[in-house]
């Protein structure tokens, strides 16, 4: 009787025994193992070509990737377009970047757009070369494209830890086609998965990533994801943007609501979908570095007991409206602000 009173005990002891057994958790693996502090700086030999130089915060001129790691980078992330007028972000240009980013032993994200410019929610244009191909043509364009990119990266000597196929795909990409809408995917399962086998036949360790914007949006989020998972999308990592501060009515609001909204989304995510998650992109204003400090903070502290969040990509941190004409970065003058100092602590 005793021996069975304490097998009874065992069993009941048992996780998920007694009630509903908590939400999975990932195995550590070599890419998520540590939290991802990283930048996109796809911007950084643009500015180089037009005479702009950075510099540390004591005023010394740094190479803007070397910088980047100074401030506490692990990671790079670098955006791809097909044919771009005036080579920036084209194939080599990336991989150009790429091997700075190898050489300091930084970590990889290579975003592919499939545009020959910006890609994004409300533009997901096809690539000028890639017009009037039907929906099979366009699957292997997009096959093709993504593996000879890689494939350069590869030969160069370069590492590649995530990759994302699509930019920003909440709506789709390669419209019409590809166009996501109500209960309709179009061919983006197929060229989305398309991308996916050229990730796997170049690098068979690198983890897939899907990139949807606006991630304090849990309904537009279920909604994709949920649609998705009924078409059987196959990736590894949901990458998500967060803008929270972005220009509204005059001014820029506060970043709170939208940033304590995502942190929360974040466990539902991960029990519905069952996908580590990462902040791809995020973006604060340039002009509030106070702000932007606080709210990267906020995410840092947050998250850290969340084993499924991966990290932050900060989304162009070396812009600056006097250089880039755009209002979203960490910089001032060509130096680092208190925006990226939780990085290095």
């Amino acid at each position: 009787m005793k021996n069975l009173t304490l097998l009874l005990l065992a069993v009941l002891l048992l996780p998920g025994a007694c009630g509903k057994n908590p939400p999975p958790t990932p195995d550590p693996d070599p890419v998520s193992a540590t939290l991802v502090r990283g930048a996109d700086i796809s911007w950084v030999t643009e500015m180089e070509s037009r005479g702009y130089k950075f510099y540390n915060a004591a005023g010394q001129e740094r190479e803007c990737t070397a910088l980047m790691k100074e401030l506490g980078c692990n990671a790079i992330r670098l955006r791809v377009w097909v044919n771009p007028a005036n080579g920036w972000n084209g194939q080599a240009d990336v991989v150009e970047k790429a091997k700075r980013a190898q050489a300091l032993g930084l970590k990889l994200l290579i975003d592919f757009h499939y545009s020959d410019s910006w890609a994004d929610p409300g533009q997901q244009t096809v690539p000028a070369a890639w017009q009037g191909k039907d929906a099979t043509a366009m699957a292997v364009a997009v096959k093709e494209h993504t593996q000879d990119v890689l494939q350069a990266l590869k030969a160069a000597g370069v590492d590649v830890a995530w990759v994302q196929v699509g930019n920003e795909t909440t709506n789709g990409m390669l419209w019409e086609s590809g166009k996501v809408a109500g209960s309709s995917v179009g061919q983006f399962v197929n060229y989305f998965h398309a991308g996916r086998e050229a990730v796997r036949a170049v690098y068979p360790d690198a983890q897939v990533v899907l990139h949807l914007d606006n991630g304090w949006k849990l309904d537009t989020l279920n909604w994709f994801l949920t649609l998705m998972k009924g078409k059987s999308l196959d990736y590894d990592v949901l990458g998500l943007s967060l803008y929270p501060s972005y220009w509204e009515n005059g001014a820029y609001p506060d970043w709170k609501p939208k940033v304590q909204q995502f942190v929360a989304n974040l466990p539902t995510l991960y029990q519905n979908y069952g996908k580590p998650v990462m902040l791809v992109e995020f973006g604060m204003p340039a002009s509030q570095p106070a702000q932007a400090r606080a709210a990267l903070q906020y995410l840092l502290d947050n998250t850290k007991d969340y084993n499924y969040f991966q990290g932050v990509f900060l989304w162009e941190p070396e812009a600056e409206h006097d250089r880039n004409g755009y209002d979203y970065g960490a910089f001032s003058g060509g130096k680092p602000t208190a925006a990226l100092e939780p990085f290095a602590e």
